[in-house]
């Protein structure tokens, strides 16, 4: 693991391509045999963060709610499930395909989940707007999403589309707002030196604990989270 994006080789799973085939697939298969596809990181991950949202989220007054790279949407729709107003949850993508997939997939489950919206972002260069035109949240999440950008192709100084991730990632927090974050590239330490820092105005605040692991007389986790919170 690496602090430096830089350090980390690009791999295919930082190309748009990828994820467009992926999504393109899961799209299909949902629509002819109801597959929702792979949930990134797995169920143990979801249930992790709905609980740290039920933690640290007050349901009342309603939270605006945002995903930023938010695939076939299990986690916004597990997020709804525990309580939170549909309405106000909102999930970006940069692939067209995994909005498709998750609207299609509210839209079977019902229940308020086809209430949640979903729509094409590339955060990097567009700003997420709620249907009130708000650009900032109550809560930012990321299940993988800075992970990807991070085994991206350098620029010619070799510097990562993920350096410019954080900054970002705290102009779309509320004041009092919390970013919550997943990763599997990164430790703790290293996801504090990214995010909680006077470039983004946020603060770390907590974390989720996940199974570690002992190999060769080191020990680690499987992935590593923290929350963050802007003053």
């Amino acid at each position: 693991m690496s602090t430096d994006t830089s350090d980390l080789p690009s791999s295919k799973l930082g190309t748009k391509s990828h994820w467009d085939d992926v999504y393109a697939n899961e799209l299909s298969n949902f629509e002819e045999i109801g597959d929702e596809g792979e949930i990134w990181f797995g169920e143990d991950s979801i249930e992790k963060m709905v609980e740290w949202v039920q933690d640290y989220i007050p349901i009342s007054p309603t939270p605006s709610i945002l995903e930023i790279g938010s695939g076939n949407g299990t986690l916004l729709f597990a997020i709804s499930q525990a309580g939170y107003d549909p309405t106000h949850i909102f999930g970006v993508d940069y692939s067209e395909d995994a909005i498709k997939l998750s609207r299609s997939i509210g839209v079977t489950r019902g229940e308020g989940s086809e209430l949640i919206r979903f729509e094409v972002c590339d955060f990097l260069q567009d700003v997420p707007r709620g249907e009130d035109g708000q650009e900032e949240w109550d809560l930012v999440l990321d299940k993988g999403t800075f992970d990807a950008m991070a085994l991206a192709e350098k620029d010619e100084h070799g510097r990562s589309p993920a350096d410019g991730y954080p900054s970002r990632v705290g102009k779309v927090v509320k004041r009092e707002g919390f970013f919550l974050i997943v990763s599997c590239n990164f430790t703790e330490d290293e996801l504090k030196e990214k995010f909680a820092n006077s470039e983004t105005g946020l603060e770390y605040h907590s974390n989720i604990k996940f199974p570690s692991f002992a190999f060769g007389g080191h020990s680690g986790n499987v992935y590593s989270s923290i929350a963050l919170r802007k003053p």
